[in-house]
């Protein structure tokens, strides 16, 4: 899908979050608020002229939910994976079934392709409330 110009293109993205399929509320659950490996996950997201599912921007991970209507879609996801790779993003793609009968294993499956850019514990810590009882580092 072609991004579409200002409000429209905005207008589209918010009617697909409302939207969502059952895998899609199941992955988003599991991954939103930084629940999967403290990474930042975000949902129906603009990359070039497509829309991803789901995007971790520190890992540089799409993650692509298929039903069944893209076994005939194979030349135009490999348009989308190409598009989201010239970006330098690599593409995940699951099959709808495999998120409602493994969701255990997809997420085990994201979290090790974006290994190597889980925040450190040290940035946890920033991040939270300060440890200090006078409220100082």
């Amino acid at each position: 899908m072609k991004q579409a110009a200002g409000s429209d293109g905005l207008a589209r993205v918010r009617q697909m979050r409302r939207s969502a399929t059952e895998p899609e509320g199941l992955i988003w659950n599991a991954v939103r608020g930084r629940r999967l490996g403290r990474l930042k996950f975000r949902r129906q997201v603009w990359i070039k002229s497509y829309i991803a599912d789901f995007l971790c921007a520190e890992a540089k991970v799409v993650v692509e939910l298929d039903g069944s209507q893209h076994g005939d879609a194979a030349a135009y996801d490999e348009r989308r994976d190409a598009s989201f790779a010239e970006a330098g993003y690599r593409t995940l793609r699951f099959w709808n079934n495999d998120v409602t009968g493994n969701l255990d294993g997809v997420l085990e499956t994201i979290l090790r392709a974006c290994e190597g850019h889980l925040p450190s514990p040290s940035r946890r810590v920033a991040a939270g409330r300060s440890l200090s009882p006078g409220g100082e580092g």
